[in-house]
């Protein structure tokens, strides 16, 4: 096999790893995009009193504040909901 061959063989196997990480991304860009539209509507009135629950709640709603802007706009964008920036900065201010 000619160092050409090889190459090219690389550039393909390249190619196929992105197009797998694409996929994936659009995939991780849904749960988030789900999960910030389940967290933008709970009632923290009626979550159950579990402290696990409440727990998860607050883990999950770090980790989608802790998500650059851009990325939660294209998480949301995947699940066909609006990113509300205004709504964003107060609840950022609120747990601060």
């Amino acid at each position: 096999m000619t160092v050409h061959a090889l190459n090219d063989e690389e550039v393909r196997l390249l190619r196929e790893e992105i197009e797998l990480l694409m996929v994936e991304r659009q995939r991780l860009l849904q749960v988030a995009g789900a999960a910030a539209v389940l967290v933008a509507n709970l009632d923290e009135e009626t979550l159950p009193q579990d402290q696990d629950t409440i727990d998860a709640a607050e883990v999950l709603a770090e980790s989608l504040n802790a998500l650059p802007d851009e990325t939660l706009k294209d998480a949301l964008e995947s699940v066909s909901a609006e990113f509300d920036p205004e709504a964003q900065a107060s609840e950022n201010h609120a747990s601060a």
